[in-house]
């Protein structure tokens, strides 16, 4: 029964995928789609079916199979840029292909289903900062997270000007602006990261992402949650949490929900399994 149940999550998420590959496959009648989000699905199926059975470094590989995917063979090989003024612009020409589509399935609609489960298995600028030394924050959250906004309002803004001003080449500065943007973002990551002693300050404070996840994440179906029975408030779990969760909190209402990235290292560590 124990194995089942384990099995039963993973393969679970699986089909989930596999039904957004088949349905993009059919109706966009493109092979890739197939291809795709199977491989994806497949990725985070082996990394769920890892942490299942205690691997340690689970979502590490899910990181690695899906954050190196994207940007080197999607974005840097095929030329697709899948930052989020790519995202703009495919929707801006009106079509729906590529970052529109992976948008609309791991950062708008998707979250409703698993919350911010893209920044825990497979964000590739996430991917790296995961590698640096402060996985625990050190420090108290800053509350400068408005910067988000700002960092969203110029992405779009930057796009917006490219089509006013009628650009030439447009496909061209989408694929540098995908290069550069990455540059950046991973130059920056790496700097907050070692001034707030806080791997993933970048994605508190900075990233634009955040915007579309925050408010589908709020009524995620796929929840980490604490069995208050069990539960000896020792505060394990929120010295361990990367996003500073109050994951004891089962409300919606918790402090800093909607960032929960369900890399369950609250789940870890918590000794007396109550999460």
């Amino acid at each position: 029964m124990n194995t089942r149940r384990k099995l039963l999550s993973p393969f679970g998420m699986w089909i989930v995928f596999e039904i957004v590959a088949v349905t993009l496959w059919l109706t966009k009648d493109n092979l890739f789609y197939l291809l795709n989000f199977s491989y994806i699905g497949t990725s985070i199926t082996v990394g769920l079916l890892l942490f299942q059975f205690n691997y340690k470094h689970a979502r590490r590989i899910v990181q690695l199979l899906v954050g190196l995917y994207m940007l080197i063979y999607l974005g840097l090989i095929c030329r697709e840029n899948m930052q989020i003024e790519g995202f703009w612009y495919y929707l801006f020409t009106g079509v729906f292909e590529a970052a529109t589509i992976h948008y609309a399935v791991a950062k708008i609609f998707g979250p409703l289903l698993f919350g911010r489960g893209w920044c825990g298995y497979a964000c590739w600028t996430a991917m790296v900062l995961d590698f640096l030394p402060y996985k625990k924050p050190q420090a108290a959250r800053k509350k400068i997270g408005f910067i988000r906004y700002i960092t969203f309002a110029f992405s779009f803004s930057f796009v917006v000007l490219l089509f006013l001003n009628h650009v030439e080449n447009m496909e061209k500065i989408m694929f540098i602006a995908f290069i550069v943007g990455n540059i950046l973002y991973y130059i920056v990551g790496i700097i907050l990261a070692f001034l707030f002693k806080d791997n993933r300050a970048f994605c508190k404070y900075i990233c634009p992402v955040t915007i579309f996840l925050k408010p589908m994440s709020y009524f995620s179906v796929v929840r980490v949650k604490c069995d208050k029975e069990k539960c000896i408030s020792c505060g394990k779990c929120k010295k361990v949490c990367p996003m500073n969760v109050d994951i004891t909190d089962n409300s919606r209402k918790r402090k800093n929900g909607t960032e929960c990235i369900l890399c369950m290292e609250c789940v870890r560590t918590c000794p007396r399994k109550a999460l």
